[in-house]
């Protein structure tokens, strides 16, 4: 062995840059490896399976969708579906009504979600806890339970069959409030303390520094809310009636009713609902994750 090898040998930290350094990987680590990738291949398909069908079957000629034995892929291939669909229904009101209550929706939820999950965590005030406690137990309360009072509520003021409907019902959510809550609880008091000291009100601390740090936890509730409004099909058939005023759940139904044989337009409809969720997940998941990681931790 040369000299240089040897220096170079005894200037490496702890020997780290050697191969025979490396301790072995048992064969029992690696076996459980495959095991573990295996295992979420063989679930990750079993979730996604409906869907690649659901999207294959929009594609294929009618009487294929529900051919038996199972017809995967179509014989011919009718991307015309995707246009059909734009004249056969009133997609366009159906999809715009839904995006204008899952945008709004989102939003308030996550001002006041945010805004009271501040008051309950760094605003010291009597009987703090308990009220958090009352706020957060309604979440165990199922809406069928208080679902006919709050509808003769709303009728009684005027609002059935109107958007303030649906936005007034979905504008405040103790999820929300819970989630931002663990969130905050994490944060320093000293940061409040400062703020407070320099001047700030606490709607000041509020947005100006406890806004900016919470931003991987407000995507993730902005994802988890704007998804519930979106598959939200229990609200807007009890409230709304008027057909302009159609979400693209209560569209789907209209549309399933007036087409009931046309099962490859259907499929078509159905994909339409659920490719904005896909986007939207996909663009926001790595803050969806990373907000749902620090919003279960405690300080």
């Amino acid at each position: 062995m040369s000299t240089n090898t040897v220096s170079a040998a005894v200037s490496s930290p702890a020997g780290e840059e050697l191969p025979w350094n490396k301790k072995p990987v048992s064969p029992a680590k690696i076996a459980g490896t495959v095991i573990g990738y295996l295992a979420m291949i063989v679930v990750s398909a079993f979730v996604l399976l409906p869907f690649f069908w659901m999207f294959l079957s929009s594609l294929k000629p009618n009487n294929e969708v529900y051919a038996i034995p199972i017809k995967w892929f179509p014989s011919v291939w009718h991307w015309e579906n995707y246009i059909a669909i734009w004249t056969k229904s009133d997609m366009t009101t159906w999809l715009l009504n839904t995006i204008f209550f899952a945008v709004i929706v989102t939003l308030l939820q996550v001002f006041t979600g945010s805004f009271a999950a501040y008051g309950f965590s760094k605003i010291p005030f009597r009987g703090r806890t308990t009220l958090f406690l009352i706020y957060i137990a309604t979440m165990a309360v199922p809406w069928q339970a208080y679902m006919i009072p709050q509808f003769k509520l709303v009728s009684a003021v005027g609002l059935s069959d109107t958007r303030w409907s649906i936005i007034l019902l979905q504008a405040f959510g103790a999820f929300g409030v819970f989630m931002m809550k663990q969130f905050y609880d994490t944060i320093p008091e000293d940061l409040s303390e400062a703020g407070r000291l320099d001047g700030l009100s606490e709607f000041g601390i509020y947005w100006r520094i406890m806004l900016p740090l919470s931003g991987p936890s407000l995507a993730a509730l902005a994802i988890i809310t704007f998804t519930n409004t979106w598959n939200d099909y229990m609200g807007p058939l009890i409230y709304l009636r008027s057909q302009k005023l159609y979400t693209i759940q209560l569209g789907l139904k209209l549309f399933i009713s007036q087409y009931n044989a046309d099962f490859a337009m259907i499929m078509t409809g159905s994909v339409l609902s659920v490719l904005p969720i896909l986007i939207v997940f996909l663009i926001g998941q790595k803050q969806f994750i990373a907000g749902i990681a620090t919003s279960g931790m405690k300080g």
